[in-house]
């Protein structure tokens, strides 16, 4: 009927606008439409964690129901949902290999909320969808709880609660805004009960953190390395760790955060030393034989997801971090690592030292693999190592004078800092040490570490990110991805391993002056660069600072700092039953406070409606027979017709208490009313 109202316009009129086609739907058509976009929303955060078929069925199923409520047009039969279910529950098992585990099952729920609104016959099924719908929002969590998605799901979730509240309203077009308002204001009055919870709940693993393998692709440093990889990092500007310094910060050229260290070279690839070599080994005093000097660094780190097992901290670190439910071990290369993968937000409190030395005294303790080359690699490398070993005055030197040579020929000899200095051959050193004379951080490593054990020197090549930026909003130091970044060290007797970074010799505005490569940005980023040049900036570290707050106050609201909470509130010594107790309190005080509103809510609702009830309760024990629906003008006329003039004071307060109701502006006042019912002369 609508469709027609819609053709039926004047000749020559303008087409009606959307807001209008909206209002002529019929009421079951436009809750219809309101709840399949809610249901797409809710969806559409999965569509890169869903397989492609599940997406698109959804999607065409969806827009299915659509058509159908818009054009009128029945439901399909059950025997074609039936059929759809079946093949949806197939692909799922191809393409899971199971029907269990977290993403089969989303992708079934999914399938379900989408082919159930094909069966909205009844009110049950539309409540049905409801419930698969809240459902279905939660598992959004079990991917990402990020802040984007948290604000996404708020929207959900208004949504549905605006569609259940609707659902509730059978009579007449009532406006989707008046549902909205409903919605709200119970989503408000929730929030300090869902905010005491958070605050309380119990954190039990593993029903909290649930997505703690949903960072199995992210990208980060690696255990092995091929002259490339880390060039590929700085096109990441994700963020790989937050830092806050408590005290003096510093030198930029000092923000050395150690990852995992490679010795092993084959000749194309990089990688660490294998556990059986007690490379792995936990040994803080034999092997590593640190030495820390001066006063510590104390700060904060928040390791961001990335699956990898490292604990990134500044330069040295000599006492154990402590990480509740972490354990944590250094090994013999001055690397902390952590008992299982970084899957989830890591925040850890660490003292570090740059003034530190480490490494075993003597040469005959260096591991051999420090010095291995492998043969028939990098023949002009080595003849220029052979080469400086018969010049007197650098054999003289020893050691030091040939690393000194080393970094003095990449600040003199023309090399030049590059990201996309093309792709390397087979011998990777000669082609920078001759040919190319251009790289990035992994190929200047590379190359140098092995001039160093050509030289007969023992090198390795430290990876972990250098530098950072500080965020004005927060204070916080923000390292980026692209921040990652490869440097050597070497062993020189009496002073153990040496930090050596040959990329400042380089590009010294690498390490100093917080100048990186970057990518080319897009056109946006350039418009808006040129619009306005502190703008894209700015933007980025107030989302940063607003990421950051969601980070520590939200998702890193771990055990240990729900234990904190309580003795902050006076407990000595809070342990899990007093997290019990109190949660039950709140419970019980909620319970308490729900029975009291709507104790409040009856005596509030309506008082005219009240004050007539008592009427007709009254007039029915003097036995004159009173409809339900009864206004007061025919009350009068029943109890007039009854007691005849006897009844005629009751008569005029009923017209009264109709006159209040409905008059414009009402000579008498409910209050007033109530107390002149109870003085009124009843007739025997």
């Amino acid at each position: 009927m609508a469709v027609t109202a819609l053709q039926d316009r004047p000749p020559g009129a303008a087409p009606p606008g959307l807001r209008q086609r909206l209002q002529a739907l019929p009421r079951e058509t436009r809750d219809t439409l309101f709840l399949l976009a809610v249901i797409a929303w809710v969806v559409l955060p999965q569509v890169g964690n869903l397989p492609w078929w599940c997406t698109s069925l959804a999607a065409a199923v969806l827009l299915w129901r659509g058509r159908l409520a818009v054009a009128g047009q029945p439901l399909p039969r059950p025997r074609w949902v039936l059929g759809l279910l079946i093949v949806a529950v197939a692909a799922t098992l191809a393409t899971h290999r199971t029907l269990l585990g977290r993403d089969a099952g989303v992708t079934l729920i999914v399938v379900l909320l989408a082919l159930k609104t094909l069966e909205l016959r009844a009110r049950r099924d539309i409540f049905v969808v409801f419930f698969l719908g809240f459902f279905t929002m939660l598992t959004n969590f079990f991917f990402s709880q990020s802040l984007l998605t948290a604000l996404a799901m708020l929207v959900a979730l208004l949504g549905l609660l605006t569609a259940l509240v609707n659902a509730h309203m059978p009579v007449g077009r009532p406006p989707l805004a008046q549902a909205a308002r409903t919605a709200g204001w119970m989503a408000l009055l929730g929030a300090p009960i869902m905010a005491a919870l958070f605050l309380l709940f119990p954190r039990l693993a593993p029903l909290w953190g649930i997505p703690s393998d949903a960072m199995s692709g992210r990208s980060g440093l690696s255990a092995t390395m091929q002259v490339g990889n880390i060039a590929q990092l700085v096109l990441d500007e994700s963020i790989a760790m937050r830092v806050r310094f408590e005290g003096p910060v510093p030198q930029q050229s000092d923000l050395y955060f150690r990852g995992p260290v490679l010795s092993v070279f084959d000749g194309r690839e990089w990688r660490a030393l294998a556990p059986r070599r007690g490379a792995w080994r936990v040994d803080t005093g034999s092997l590593a034989r640190l030495q820390v000097a001066g006063e510590p660094v104390r700060y904060e780190a928040t390791l961001e997801p990335n699956n990898r097992p490292w604990l990134l901290v500044l330069d040295a670190m000599a006492s154990r971090p402590a990480i509740p439910g972490v354990g944590t071990t250094m090994t013999s290369e001055l690397v902390w690592v952590t008992d299982r993968p970084v899957t989830d937000l890591l925040r850890f409190r660490a003292e570090s030292h740059t003034d530190f030395r480490h490494g075993p005294g003597s040469i005959a303790a260096v591991l051999p693999e420090y010095l291995e080359l492998p043969p028939g690699f990098n023949p002009r490398t080595l003849a220029l190592a052979a080469q400086w070993r018969a010049e007197p005055a650098l054999a003289r030197g020893g050691p030091p004078a040939f690393v000194q040579a080393a970094l003095d020929r990449l600040r003199t000899g023309n090399y030049h800092y590059t990201l996309d200095p093309g792709v390397f051959g087979e011998h990777s050193a000669d082609e920078f040490w001759f040919d190319r004379r251009e790289g990035f951080c992994e190929h200047i490593a590379s190359s140098f570490v092995v001039l160093m054990r050509a030289l007969g020197i023992p090198a390795r090549i430290v990876t972990g990110y250098q530098g950072g930026e500080r965020n004005p909003v927060d204070g916080y130091w923000v390292v980026r991805q692209s921040d990652a970044h490869a440097w050597t060290e070497v062993w020189l007797a009496g002073r153990g391993w040496v930090r050596v970074d040959p990329t400042a010799a380089v590009a010294p505005a690498r390490t100093g002056q917080l100048q990186r490569l970057r990518p080319r940005p897009g056109l946006v980023a350039s418009a808006i660069g040129d619009a306005a040049p502190n703008l894209a900036a700015s933007m980025r570290a107030f989302w940063d600072a607003v990421n950051n707050s969601w980070n520590q106050w939200v998702l890193n609201y771990t055990q240990s700092r729900q234990l904190d909470l309580l003795r902050h509130i006076g407990f000595q010594s809070p342990s899990w039953e007093d997290l019990g107790l109190l949660v039950l309190g709140l419970v019980v005080a909620a319970a308490l406070a729900g029975a009291g509103w709507t104790v409040w809510e009856r005596s509030q609702h309506d008082p005219w409606l009240r004050l007539l009830g008592r009427v007709r309760r009254r007039v029915r024990q003097l036995g004159v027979p009173v409809p339900d629906h009864a206004p007061p003008r025919e009350i009068a006329t029943l109890v007039t017709a009854r007691f005849g003039a006897a009844a005629q004071p009751l008569a005029d307060w009923l017209l009264e208490l109709e006159t209040q109701r409905y008059a414009r502006a009402p000579a008498a006042r409910l209050p007033a009313l109530r107390r002149r019912f109870k003085r009124i002369p009843w007739p025997a």
